[in-house]
């Protein structure tokens, strides 16, 4: 999958860039003036707001709040965190995580978000390629923003209110996980329509199989136990 694919957007993200176009724009432009700002986005779209209860709200602005712990991942032994870690590194596009302690770095967070939300990391991983082709500061059309495309208007709803925090890895990693986590329950565990609703393409195949195409690419067997294996770090 080539990094300088055309952007799609669903209609329903073309209907939502229209009033904030100017403002990401501009958005876009500063990043670009700045270097920060690589290419288009892949298949970014744009989640939609959704009334919720004030229980779902308050759980969702738990689930994305600030944590200062070191972003430590669980592994069953050390065996699976050198091998998870290599074969992950090894997939991740050279040109946009050139060095080893940021690819390191962005990996534990991913596998440390994904597990906080009960997620699998390869599907996180695979969404963030299709999103945005793991560009930190990419910015949509639509004005979704970093890693995981992530709609400013969830700052407000869930948030702190300050949307330049998207472009901060781990919060951007933090919301969106939380976010995706938040529309598989919507949908009772359906993952299609849960993917669709991420992207404001719900009902719609094309981003849900796109997902689902690089998350294939993304799959990793956890090496076999061995007697007399280290324990779990």
């Amino acid at each position: 999958m080539t990094g300088r694919r055309r952007c799609a957007f669903s209609g329903a993200g073309r209907r939502a860039g229209g009033a904030g176009r100017s403002g990401a724009t501009l958005l876009a432009s500063c990043l670009l003036g700045l270097g920060l700002l690589i290419g288009e986005a892949a298949w970014a779209g744009a989640q939609q707001y959704v009334p919720m209860s004030a229980a779902v709200r308050s759980a969702l602005s738990a689930a994305v709040a600030t944590d200062r712990s070191p972003p430590e991942p669980q592994f069953a032994s050390l065996t699976e965190k050198v091998e998870w870690l290599a074969s992950m590194s090894q997939r991740l596009p050279r040109r946009w995580k050139p060095d080893f302690q940021t690819r390191m770095e962005f990996l534990k967070t991913v596998r440390y978000e994904a597990a906080r939300a009960g997620l699998d990391p390869q599907l996180v991983l695979a969404l963030i390629e299709v999103e945005s082709y793991f560009r930190r500061y990419a910015v949509s059309h639509a004005g979704a923003r970093g890693y995981m495309q992530v709609m400013p208007f969830w700052t407000t709803l869930i948030g702190d209110g300050d949307a330049s925090k998207l472009f901060d890895m781990r919060t951007n990693l933090r919301y969106g996980c939380s976010i995706l986590r938040h529309y598989i329950d919507l949908e009772g565990g359906n993952l299609f329509l849960a993917l669709g609703r991420y992207n404001g393409s719900r009902g719609r195949p094309e981003y849900p199989e796109a997902v689902m195409k690089a998350w294939r690419k993304w799959e990793f067997k956890p090496p076999a136990p061995a007697s007399g294996a280290p324990p779990p770090s």
